[in-house]
């Protein structure tokens, strides 16, 4: 699908030739806008093919007949896709701006469901005001580095180990409620032996099938408080020995009073902002 339109040429309030893309990234498709500040063209690619993206992007500046090496300065939404786009895209030289998505202004009138995704059109417009001088349009999210993103994983995992196993004890206990019984951990090595000793209001032992079910519920309980306490292991043992400057930064929160394991690593890998440690250091003197 291709379109052409006018946009109003004051959009482009500065002397410089400037190629703006903006994205709209789904799952299957890419929808691409560009603008020469006057004109406008969308373009709908598949959702990766850089290949084609290339091909679209060269076709942008014969059509609106500018140089090769114009500047093109780009954007898109922080979502699924993550960073690996942005980096490809300053790999080829591109001002690439990676947007926050809940700072995107929304008509009052007809607010958009949280799950809509901004199209490409309405992107490249507030790119071109971006550029025009409106810096305050929108939030630009800072852009880790590749290291700094793979730290995350070792406490984003743990999160969702941390949920899931909190997920499996409701289920145990909740399927014991529904017999009159109750169990106060689950995740206890002797639960089994409980289990086979546990009788109804009449006096029976758990139904065979239901006692079975919670066998196995209890067996994936197990496989993932094991994972748990390998992961936790893993957190002490690269804080014993910090390697980094981000793991040098936690072991100096954890020395604040009122800041836990969980909180000093949080603080550091997610948020990781340059004077987070100074500045908390500084409001619990």
């Amino acid at each position: 699908m291709k379109m052409t339109q006018e946009t109003p040429g004051t959009m482009n309030s500065t002397k410089e030739a400037l190629l703006y893309m903006a994205f709209e990234l789904s799952n299957t498709k890419w929808k691409l806008a560009f603008s020469d500040g006057n004109k406008t063209r969308q373009v709908t690619i598949g959702a990766g093919n850089l290949t084609r993206f290339q091909a679209e992007l060269e076709n942008a500046k014969k059509r609106f007949k500018l140089n090769k090496d114009v500047r093109v300065v780009s954007c898109y939404e922080a979502g699924r896709d993550g960073f690996w786009l942005h980096r490809y895209l300053a790999s080829m030289g591109l001002d690439n701006l990676v947007v926050d998505s809940s700072s995107i202004e929304v008509n009052r009138r007809r607010r958009r469901a949280k799950t809509d995704r901004i199209d490409a059109g309405k992107l490249l417009r507030m790119l071109m005001r971006y550029h025009g001088g409106e810096k305050k349009l929108w939030a630009i999210v800072r852009i880790p580095s590749i290291e700094d993103e793979d730290a995350r994983n070792l406490g984003r995992e743990l999160d969702v180990l941390k949920k899931e196993r909190t997920m499996h004890r409701s289920r145990i206990k909740g399927l014991l409620i529904q017999q009159g019984l109750r169990v106060n951990n689950p995740s206890k090595k002797k639960f089994l032996e409980e289990l086979a000793s546990l009788r109804t209001w009449d006096g029976k032992g758990v139904p065979t099938d239901l006692e079975a079910r919670l066998e196995m519920e209890y067996e994936r309980l197990q496989m993932v408080e094991s994972q748990i306490s390998t992961l936790e292991k893993e957190k002490k043992e690269r804080l014993k020995e910090p390697n980094t400057e981000s793991l040098r930064k936690v072991n100096q929160l954890l020395l604040l009073r009122g800041i836990g394991s969980v909180s000093s690593w949080n603080f550091v890998m997610e948020l990781h902002s340059p004077g987070l440690v100074r500045l908390l250091f500084t409001g619990n003197r």
